[in-house]
């Protein structure tokens, strides 16, 4: 096979003649630069080919020794495909993953709530202890992420978005920012800041797809083609998804949107059938440890399926996608502002001393954070003793939360539920006034969190913002109108459905959010609102501002293609966006000419053409490789025809080309100095 693969290779040098080319135009020195780089060439394939086969013809072939685990793997990937097992092995792992870093994260939450409750009719006490426990975690998440993988911080999204494209991070894909990612991730959620972890997620997934393609590379090599891995990436992120919410096709439709600029509809089975096994072995093993009576979605719902709401609720739903369209554009923009806002001030004021290492920001934000929370205090106003989860299921309850406040028996088969909902928004205040408290609070500091340095994503405490503007919405609808007026009872756990898909919609500028709420709620009673909603408010929120995962790349400076946003851009040619005063070096240039180009321009490469005529591209020259050889080459002349004497000759032959020197053999004199110009480069 070998043989056959060398003698394709190298057909066209065993020719008695070459083929025919035809030389760029231009004079005959031009002609004779291009004749003379084809033709060694010709010269270098032939003396390949032939040392090739010698080395080939030396070289013993040892009968081939597989190890039994080897072949077992053979057996299996000639019977079911190398894809099928790669994906099958992905999906688990991820699912593994994913459970192990929501078993720890509970506990760590549930370690917190069991000291503060320990400590009960001791405020002092019980606040120290709230303040400090988060405290001492984001810490550790920072210093962690820190030292073991700095590329760990952060969302992930925005990076693997690049990496897709073809462009290469350094260390962002290594088993260190596995480790780091996870286990600051345990952290940082169980401390109780408001992030999400679905942008970690997805890098995760893509660590584990991109090392465990790098193993199975001794199976089949494959996986080393560069296209196969990109595929294979893609697929990763799709498992991330699936994996954080249990909803292969959400996960894999958000995966795509958010991930892709384009993307290649023969990847669709890879990442769906990935996804499908990560997300039944999480639900297994969730099933597995919690006793479940079945297999149950993670925020089941149950709303009336007979009228789920009213035709005239259409137009508060369409309400309600346009408020969470200019919300989501809003939080983007706070999110990006306070980025900015703190690049700026660096060193200046209070930033002095924020900035003046990696962990008293951190570190004081934390403190604001929990002091807000603390349930002895605001807290006590918008239940700021349950944790994200918790409060997300009480936003969808079906529950009307102003009737279970004026009478709970009104839900005697939730009571349970009726007192929790009760204790936590109506006993100190108005619902109203909790859940507005509530919706600014975590909104301001759901935008801030995710800029820490630390393992972190967006979408779940915009998924709650939404639920919790949704609720809100909901309650005031039911009480303007009551039963009396429209056909059917208002739910206003419904619209908290509606919003949570809107608003994550908008904030990342996606539609699959709808899908993954119904796999999340298990109910498509509000398919339609849902729909209207998130369509109402990507349009909204797209006019306004980009999507956050957008705007981080932006933010980090990474490689981005914009989307073009008016249609007559379309109609914009290349010829219009590119530059022609261009900076060319040809055989034509003298060594006066390239001393110029180094003294007028600030490039690290330049275009090597045929002729300033034909402007046929050879190759590229390196700014570093034109200094060096205008000091080899220029000052070796210079101290020669110094000791010669023949100063007479320097002016006439200072604008020989590169031509004349090279095939002529010609000598060429000094130039003025260049180390001036290699400190301006400096």
């Amino acid at each position: 096979m070998a043989d056959e693969t060398e003698e394709h290779l190298f057909a066209a040098e065993d020719q008695d003649e070459a083929p025919e080319r035809t030389a760029p135009s231009g004079d005959g020195k031009g002609s004779q630069v291009y004749k003379r780089y084809l033709n060694d060439l010709q010269l270098f394939a032939k003396d390949q080919k032939a040392t090739f086969k010698h080395i080939s013809a030396q070289m013993p072939r040892p009968r081939l020794q597989l190890s039994c685990w080897r072949r077992a793997v053979n057996f299996v990937t000639s019977r079911i495909g190398e894809d099928w097992l790669f994906l099958l092995i992905l999906g688990v792992a991820m699912a593994l993953l994913s459970f192990f870093i929501d078993y720890s994260i509970g506990k760590v939450v549930y370690f917190h709530n069991e000291l503060y409750y320990l400590l009960a009719h001791q405020p002092a006490a019980q606040f120290f202890v709230w303040v400090l426990y988060p405290l001492v975690l984001v810490l550790f998440a920072v210093a962690f992420t820190y030292h073991v993988a700095p590329s760990a911080a952060g969302s992930g999204i925005p990076e693997m978005k690049s990496v897709l494209k073809g462009i290469d991070l350094p260390h962002y894909l290594s088993m260190k920012a596995l480790v780091a990612k996870s286990i600051g991730l345990v952290a940082a959620l169980g401390s109780g800041l408001p992030i999400g972890k679905e942008g970690p997620f997805v890098h995760m997934a893509s660590i584990v797809g991109h090392n465990l393609s790098k193993i199975l590379t001794n199976i089949n090599t494959i996986y080393m083609n560069e296209s196969r891995a990109s595929e294979l990436l893609a697929a990763a992120c799709a498992v991330g998804v699936s994996s954080n919410f249990a909803a292969p096709v959400g996960g894999v439709l958000f995966s795509i949107e958010v991930t892709s600029t384009y993307f290649a509809v023969r990847n669709y089975w890879r990442g769906f059938f990935a996804s499908i096994c990560s997300a039944f072995v999480f639900r297994f093993l969730s099933f597995w440890v919690t006793s479940q009576a079945t297999i149950t979605t993670i925020f089941t719902t149950h709303f009336r399926e007979d009228i789920p709401f009213n035709i005239p609720e259409l137009l508060a739903h369409i309400v309600l996608g346009a408020l969470c369209g200019l919300l989501g554009a809003l939080f983007v923009k706070l999110n990006r502002s306070f980025v900015l806002y703190r690049r700026g001030r660096s060193g200046k004021g209070i930033w002095r001393f924020l900035d003046a290492n990696r962990y008293v920001f951190p570190a004081v934000w934390v403190i604001i954070i929990m002091s807000l929370q603390y349930p002895l205090g605001l807290g006590k106003y918008f239940g700021g003793e349950h944790s994200y989860k918790k409060t997300l299921g009480m936003m969808f309850s079906n529950i009307t939360w102003q009737k279970a406040a004026s009478d709970p028996t009104l839900y005697p088969d939730q009571h349970e539920e009726v007192d929790l909902i009760v204790t936590a928004w109506t006993t100190h205040t108005s619902l109203y006034v909790s859940l507005v408290l509530f919706l600014v609070v975590k909104f301001v500091t759901a935008a801030i969190s995710v800029t820490l340095p630390l393992p972190s994503g967006v979408f779940f405490p915009v998924f709650l913002l939404g639920a919790t503007l949704g609720r809100l919405l909901g309650e005031l609808t039911m009480y303007l109108y009551p039963q009396s007026v429209v056909t059917m009872e208002i739910l206003p756990g419904g619209y908290a459905v509606v919003g949570a898909a809107a608003f994550a919609g908008a904030v990342t500028h996606t539609i699959s959010t709808a899908v993954i709420l119904f796999e999340l709620t298990g109910q498509l009673t509000h398919i339609i609102p849902v729909m209207l909603a998130v369509l109402v408010a990507n349009g909204v929120a797209q006019q306004l501002q980009p999507s956050i995962y957008d705007s981080g790349i932006m933010l980090k400076k990474l490689p981005f293609i914009p989307d073009l946003k008016r249609s007559r851009t379309y109609a914009t040619s290349a010829g219009e966006m590119m530059r022609t005063n261009l900076f060319t070096v040809s055989y034509r240039s003298t060594y006066a000419q390239l001393l110029q180009l180094l003294k007028e321009s600030k490039f690290q490469s330049y275009p090597l053409v045929d002729s300033p005529d034909s402007m046929v591209l050879l190759g590229s020259v390196q700014r570093a490789k034109i200094q060096q050889l205008l000091h080899e080459y220029i000052w070796e002349v210079h101290i020669q025809q110094a000791q010669a004497g023949s100063s007479s000759s320097s002016i006439s032959s200072s604008h020989q080309s590169l031509c004349d020197f090279h095939i002529g053999g010609a000598t060429t004199p000094p130039l003025p100095a260049l180390e001036e110009d290699d400190e301006a480069d400096d």
